[in-house]
Parts: structure tokens; sequence; C-alpha cells
């Protein structure tokens, strides 16, 4: 476990190596989630993949049909919720 010192101002600085373990970036954003039992979850803020991860998410799936906004919104939450869940990410 890794001690980290408070300053006067109440700020913390991260080591590289924790920074890097969470795939966080200089001015990118961290989130905090308080837990009952008085410790702290930390994970990045950062949204897992990226829209070249979505290309041919569609594909097979329509049969020919037009699809709605609402059903291609709908496809690309399912696959980025699928593809989390392959990366370890907890849904809470």
């Amino acid at each position: 476990m890794r001690t980290l010192t408070v300053t006067p101002r109440g700020q913390v600085t991260f080591p590289k190596d924790i920074l890097r373990h969470l795939g966080v970036k200089p001015g990118e954003k961290i989130k905090l989630n308080l837990l009952s039992d008085g410790r702290v979850e930390l994970r990045s803020a950062r949204v897992p993949g990226s829209f070249a991860a979505l290309r041919g998410i569609l594909k097979d799936k329509t049969n020919g049909a037009c699809l709605s906004i609402e059903e291609i919104s709908d496809a690309i939450a399912d696959a980025g919720f699928s593809s989390s869940l392959q990366r370890g990410y907890r849904h809470e």
C-alpha cells in the first residue's frame, strides 16, 4: 500500500506509476467514489474505447432495414457496455 502526503491546501500528488496504472494522462480527470466503509474507489473518468471501435457493430444486425436514431443509440450503448465488461469495468 502506498502512502501519499496531503499538502496544506488539501491536495495530493499521484506518482506517475499510479496515473499510468489508471490510464490517466495530464489534463484528464479522475473519478472518486466514496465507499460506506471509509475507503475511496479511484478510476479514470475517461470513457473506454473509441469511435473507431464502433465501426461495424451494426453489421448483420439490420437485415437491410434502416434504423432509427434510437435503435442506433441503443446498439452503440450495448456495444460500449459489453466492451467495458470485457475490460473489467464495473457498472453500478
